[in-house]
This record gives C-alpha cells, structure tokens and sequence, in this order.
C-alpha cells in the first residue's frame, strides 16, 4: 500500500509523560510542560523539541507540579499554563514561560480550581478558560485571563457544567463549546461564547453523544468532530457550519477511537493519530478530505499510544509526543 507521507521516529524526549501539553513558540520550536508517567508520578519538568537538529533540550521547571492543565502561547510570545492536578490537589494558580530565559514565574490566580478544562485564546489576546472539574464535581464557570494586567476576572457561566469536551474559536471570534461529560450523562449538546457580551447561548446538539473527541476547524469555516465514546466507540464524524448553526453527519472513520489527537495540515485535511478504542491501545492514522468528505487510512504510527500530544510545526509537519500504552508511559515521538 502507498501513503501519502509516512510517520518516522525523532529523538526521544528527555522524560516518559502524558496527559501534558505541547505549545508551539513563536521561534518554532515546540515546549513540552508537565504531566504524568505513573499513578503518584506528577512532574513539573519541561522540555524543547528543535526541529532544524531533531533535538530535545531540558528548559526550566515549572514552579507547580501539574497534569492535565492547559498551555496557551500568548501573543507575546509566552507561554500561560493554568490549573491542572498534582495528584494530591486541584490547581488555580498559573505561570507563565519566557522563551528567552526559559524560566517559570506565577501569574494571577485563578477564581476556581479546575482541572480537564479548556482553553481559548480569543482574537482580543485574552484567554477563556471553561469548565472541567475541581476533583469533586463538573464545573460550568469561566474565566477570562488577561495578560496586559496579569489578572483574572470571572465571566459568564455556561447552560451544562461538562468534562472532557472541545472547544473552538470560530472565525467569527465566538467559541463553540461541544460534548463531554456532563452531571447527566455523556452531552451531545453544544454552546457558543459571544466575547464581545461574555454570554453563553445553545448551539444546537450534535447528532452523537460523545467524550474523549477531537474538533478542528477546517479552512472554510466549519468544524470537524471526529471519534469520542458513548456507551461504545465511535467513528462517527459531524460538522457545525457557524452560518447556519447545524450539525451534519460526514463521513465515518475508518477505526472508532477516543483520546486521539486530530492536526489540521497545510492542504486543509486533517489527520487524526492514535487512541484507545475496544481493541486497545491504536497506532492507526487515518486522514479526512473537506472536498470529499471521506477518510483515507494512512500510514501507522510505529507506536500505539493515547493522551498524547500533536503539534503542527512551522514545516508543515507533525509532532507527536508521549502518551501512555497502559501504565507504560511514553517519551518516545515521532514526525508526520
């Protein structure tokens, strides 16, 4: 079988980890912050992947030990991690990285402690962070983080308090908010933020129920959700046009999965790489055509892997990083 491009490993990193972040600087390397390699295991440590010499180089440590937190590059060109989970606590404190020192400072904290969160960074520069957890109950509040002043301020909540949902910022400049698990069940209901009220309105259901998806926004507009799970495994994908705001089914992927992680690339097809589904652990990749609305399976990567991260580089390409297999966490990555 002939693929499009192939997958091929790059030097591994310095620390085995998943549920951590990868942020792409302005310089175009890519930072790698924190994470988990074992159930007590939580660290603080951070790393930079050169692409020109394929290298990873120890930067400074974070002043938090943190996983599942979110990473946002500024536009000045910091980096902000808020929140996450240490193992013993949920956070609300953030800091922020300095590209050209490569130290960790705090930075205004946050109004909630909340981990599995998301994060949107709207075309004002200012930074919506929504929902997740606090380690005892879903949350539906937002906050918005403004980095000229380094502070805080709470704006509207949310309909339905969710877990482990999507979000995306439009073109438009609203955020639309999908899925996840909710107090109720797992959502299939969706909510787009206005920045310019701080209000939250419904945004129509999806057509499935789902968690553990991926949305990416294609070159027209419209967003691709692709995967997650419900009661089983899903392969189904669906698109929202913020035009009409309706959601439509497009073609199904070829292997159901959740916790994947989906990139979109330079000709506006995205590939979606890795995950778990009821075979296990998946190396498969698979990639999804707008003009077609169709997949194509593409070639695998050299390890199955999930709760890993994928960052599209300056060239074009994709960097994958870590993940687990199990209780084997990884360091290794690999290029698309």
């Amino acid at each position: 079988m002939c693929f499009l491009l192939e997958w091929s490993d790059t030097g591994n990193m310095i620390y085995r980890r998943a549920l951590h972040t990868s942020s792409l600087l302005t310089d175009g390397k890519v930072l790698v912050s924190g994470g988990v390699n074992g159930a007590d295991y939580y660290n603080n440590s951070t790393e930079l992947y050169d692409p020109l010499a394929e290298t990873w180089t120890v930067s400074g440590r974070m002043n938090c030990v943190r996983a599942m937190h979110t990473a946002s590059v500024l536009m000045n060109g910091k980096v902000l991690v808020a929140g996450g989970d240490d193992s013993r606590n949920t956070l609300n404190t953030a800091e922020l990285y300095e590209p050209t020192t490569g130290i960790w400072t705090m930075t205004g904290t946050m109004n909630f402690r909340r981990f599995g969160h998301m994060v949107s960074i709207l075309p004002n520069g200012k930074v919506l962070v929504i929902a997740g957890s606090n380690g005892t109950r879903f949350l539906n509040s937002a906050e918005l983080y403004d980095p000229s002043t380094e502070t805080w301020t709470t704006t509207g909540k949310i309909g339905v308090a969710r877990f482990d949902f999507t979000a995306s910022v439009l073109t438009n400049g609203k955020v639309l908010i999908a899925g996840g698990v909710t107090d109720e069940n797992v959502g299939q209901g969706t909510e787009l933020y206005d920045p310019s009220t701080g209000n939250w309105t419904a945004a129509g259901n999806m057509n499935t129920q789902r968690f553990g998806h991926t949305a990416s926004i294609l070159t027209n507009g419209q967003v691709l959700v692709a995967g997650g799970f419900s009661d089983k495994f899903i392969n189904i994908a669906e698109l929202y046009d913020p035009s009409t705001g309706t959601w439509t089914i497009t073609g199904s992927m070829h292997n159901a999965r959740s916790f994947h992680t989906a990139s979109v690339l330079n000709d506006g097809k995205v590939l979606v790489a890795g995950g778990y589904n009821s075979s296990g652990f998946s190396n498969s990749s698979e990639l999804y055509d707008p003009s077609t609305r169709t997949w194509l399976i593409t070639d695998g990567l050299h390890h199955s892997r999930f709760q890993h991260t994928a960052t599209v580089l300056t060239n074009g390409k994709i960097l994958v990083a870590g993940g687990s297999i199990g209780n084997d966490f990884l360091n290794s990555t690999e290029i698309y």
